[in-house]
C-alpha cells in the first residue's frame, strides 16, 4: 500500500494465505505460474504464508478420512486451527447455515472460545532440574490452566444470540433464534478451546543443558509436548469440548513473562537472561540452522500442535533469486504444514533510504535508526517485521525488538 509520501510499504494486514497443492507446486503444474507471482511477492513484501495441502491432509482428519484424504482449511488467525470435524456429518447443521451440504466436514462459521498459555520456563525454572519434581509441577501448572480454560467456557455458556446479532442469527457463525443459548455450540467440537505453550527451547535448555534440536534434548521435548496432548485429550472425553493444543504466538506477552521469571528466579544465562522467551516450540532465534532443517525438524512439533502452530525461516533480500523462494515453497509443500518466510523492506520517509531499518542501542535502550541518515523518528519509519506470525507495523516493546534483533538468517 502507498504510505503518506506516496511510496509503496508493506501493510500488516490483510493477512494472506496461499495453498500449496500439486496444481501450483511443480514447474509444469498448471498454475506454477501463480507460485511464481506469489513467490515475487513474498520477497518484496513477506505475504502470503503457505499451507501445505498434502502434509495437511495427512494430518487434518474428519471422520472417517486417512491419512491423505483428509480436509485442508485456512487458520483463524495467525496460526489458530479449528480441529477436524469429528462429527461426520457436519455437526448435524447445529448453526442452522444456508448452505449446509450433509456428509461434508464444516469448517467455516465454526469458532475458538480462548487460549490459556501456560510458561514452560516457569515450570522448568521451578523444579530446580529435579525431572521428578518437573512433571509434577507441569501437572498442577496444567490443571491450573484447565481451569481457567473452564472459566472461558462458563462465561461463555447461556450467552443468547441477541449478544452479537451479526455472529449468531445473521450467519456469521450461526443463524439461532432471537433469545436462543449458543450453548449447543460450545460442545461437541463444533467449537475449540485451546491451551497454548511458550518457551520450549528455553524449558528444555534449562532442564538437559542443550538445545532442544540436540539428538539428546529433543525426546524430552516430545515429552513435554506429548504430555499437553494427552491432558486435552483427557478433559475432552471427561467434558466434550474440543482441546486443542496451540503454539502461542505471545506477542508482547513474551517481554511480560520474561520480566516475570527475571523476578522469580533472577537472571540465569541462556534462560532468562534476555527479555523475551522463544514463541511456542521454535528454534532459539540465535541458533545457526539452515532453512530446510529448520523446517523438517520443526514440522515434528507442528504435528503434535494441532490447535495452532506456524514455522518460519529469516531469509535476506530475495528479489533477484526467486527460484530460491520456489525451492524452499516446494519444501514447504513436501515436508511441513504451515510456513512463512520473512524478508525485510523497510521506508525512511526523511531520505527515501528503502532496505532494512537498523536496531542499535543508546543508553541500554534498542532504538530502530535508518542506515543511511541516522534517523530515529518512528514517525517518519515504515518499518515491519512479523512480530509471532502476523505482520507488526507499528514498533514493539523492548523485549521483543531484542528478540527481532537477535534473529539470525536461514538462508
Amino acid at each position: 500500500v502507498k504510505n503518506e509520501a506516496g511510496v509503496w510499504v508493506t501493510p500488516a494486514f490483510p493477512k494472506l494465505i496461499y495453498v500449496l497443492e500439486e496444481s501450483n507446486v511443480h514447474e509444469d503444474s498448471p498454475y506454477y505460474y501463480l507460485t511464481k507471482l506469489a513467490a515475487k511477492c513474498t520477497a518484496k513484501r513477506m505475504v502470503p504464508d503457505y499451507i501445505s495441502e498434502k502434509k495437511m491432509r495427512e494430518l487434518k482428519l474428519s471422520k472417517g478420512e486417512e491419512p491423505g484424504e483428509g480436509d485442508c482449511y485456512t487458520c483463524m488467525g495467525c496460526r489458530s486451527f479449528l480441529t477436524p470435524d469429528r462429527s461426520g456429518n457436519g455437526f448435524d447443521n447445529v448453526a442452522n447455515a444456508g448452505n449446509y451440504e450433509p456428509g461434508k466436514p464444516k469448517y467455516y462459521g465454526r469458532f475458538n472460545q480462548g487460549v490459556v498459555t501456560i510458561n514452560l520456563v516457569d515450570v522448568a525454572c521451578s523444579s530446580g532440574r529435579d525431572e521428578q519434581k518437573f512433571w509434577e509441577i507441569f501437572d498442577e501448572r496444567l490443571e491450573l490452566c484447565h481451569k481457567a480454560l473452564m472459566c472461558r467456557h462458563e462465561r461463555l455458556r447461556g450467552t443468547l444470540s441477541d449478544a452479537a446479532p451479526i455472529l449468531w442469527q445473521y450467519g456469521a457463525l450461526a443463524r439461532l433464534e432471537k433469545g436462543e443459548p449458543i450453548d449447543k455450540l460450545l460442545f461437541g467440537g463444533y467449537s475449540t478451546i485451546s491451551l497454548g505453550y511458550a518457551g520450549l527451547y528455553e524449558c528444555v535448555k534449562y532442564m538437559t543443558g542443550k538445545s532442544h534440536t540436540d539428538a539428546a534434548a529433543t525426546p524430552f521435548a516430545m515429552a513435554v509436548m506429548q504430555r499437553m496432548n494427552d491432558k486435552c485429550a483427557e478433559w475432552k472425553e471427561e467434558s466434550d469440548i474440543d482441546f486443542s493444543l496451540y503454539g502461542t504466538p505471545l506477542e508482547s506477552t513474551t517481554y511480560k513473562f520474561s520480566k516475570a521469571l527475571q523476578r522469580r528466579f533472577g537472571l540465569i544465562e541462556g534462560i532468562t537472561d534476555k527479555g523475551y522467551i522463544t514463541n511456542s516450540y521454535h528454534v532459539h532465534v540465535s541458533e545457526e540452522i539452515d532453512a530446510f532443517t529448520k523446517l523438517k525438524f520443526e514440522s515434528e512439533f507442528q504435528r503434535l500442535s494441532p490447535g495452532g502452530a506456524i514455522s518460519y525461516v529469516e531469509v535476506p533480500d530475495m528479489q533477484d533469486n526467486l527460484q530460491a523462494v520456489i525451492r524452499v515453497l516446494q519444501y514447504i509443500y513436501d515436508n511441513i504444514m504451515y510456513a512463512e518466510l520473512n524478508t525485510k523492506s523497510d521506508y525512511c520517509q526523511k531520505c527515501g533510504f528503502d532496505g532494512e531499518i537498523a536496531i542499535v542501542e543508546d543508553d541500554n535502550k534498542l532504538v530502530w535508526e535508518c542506515p543511511h541518515c541516522g534517523n530515529r523518528d518512528q514517525d517518519t519509519l515504515n518499518v515491519a517485521r512479523r512480530t509471532c506470525g502476523y505482520i507488526g507495523t507499528q514498533f514493539w516493546n523492548q523485549g521483543r525488538t531484542e528478540e527481532i534483533r537477535d534473529r539470525v538468517l536461514h538462508l
